[in-house]
């Protein structure tokens, strides 16, 4: 199975996370960047401002390459038009997908029509302006119940919303990959989130992000029916390697 034009080749690391200055930073975002315009894969997903960096690397090389980055991110607790800022920014900076951190901790604590107010607003916003919009829900934060009910609740916004045939430029999404959980738990996707995700989603597609680091768990995501992954081992993991990065 080719399973490139699945992966959304991943880095969200900032300088500090990365322990290294800001040049030096974009040094490894730059070698991203460029191994997934060698690779092919579909889509490069770094921080908003590593955004316009991407879309010169990508002219200049005449690549199909898109740009994906992330909202909000990792946390998802800013208000719906700290969201709204930050996505038009990065529209215009040149983002072909913007992914969205839901409001996770505001569904759990019970302020339902906040995140059906975000879920609506942002979607609008990336759809009007021909944008893949993904949903991360942060699954390690939420139990099975409220990962059903979280999927199904951004769903249920979309279909009563948007027209058919743009259910399938709305994803909801695993992880953030930086959540910290407790007793060295996974943090991102597992298969029984992931099936959890596509049965309550569905019709939206599905993005795996987080501890997918093998081709095998790769093509099972893909044979579960995810249509796309998130990983910072892209390569290796197309290369039928393992990855040996932590997200």
């Amino acid at each position: 199975m080719n399973i490139k034009q699945y992966l959304d080749s991943t880095y969200l690391k900032t300088a500090t996370q990365a322990g290294l200055s800001e040049a030096d930073d974009v040094v490894i975002v730059k070698k991203y960047i460029q191994e997934a315009i060698n690779e092919h894969f579909k889509l490069i997903m770094i921080r908003p401002n590593m955004v316009s960096i991407a879309q010169e690397m990508i002219i200049d090389a005449d690549s199909n390459l898109q740009i994906g980055t992330v909202i909000d991110f990792p946390e998802g607790k800013s208000s719906v038009e700290d969201k709204l800022s930050e996505a038009i920014q990065a529209i215009e900076d040149g983002a072909d997908d913007l992914d969205f951190v839901c409001n996770y901790e505001a569904f759990k604590n019970g302020s339902i029509d906040l995140v059906k107010d975000e879920v609506l607003k942002c979607t609008l916003l990336g759809l009007e302006n021909n944008k893949v919009v993904k949903w991360i829900i942060e699954v390690a934060a939420l139990n099975d119940k409220q990962i059903i009910q979280l999927s199904a609740l951004i769903k249920n916004v979309v279909i009563s919303n948007f027209k058919e045939e743009l259910y399938q430029s709305v994803f909801v999404k695993s992880s953030t990959g930086f959540y910290k959980t407790e007793g060295d738990l996974p943090n991102g996707a597992t298969i029984p989130s992931i099936i959890m995700m596509l049965e309550n989603a569905s019709p939206l597609p599905v993005k795996a992000a987080g501890g997918v680091r093998t081709y095998e768990e790769a093509v099972e995501m893909i044979r579960l029916g995810v249509k796309r992954i998130g990983t910072s081992g892209a390569k290796a993991i197309a290369n039928g390697q393992d990855s040996q990065i932590d997200y």
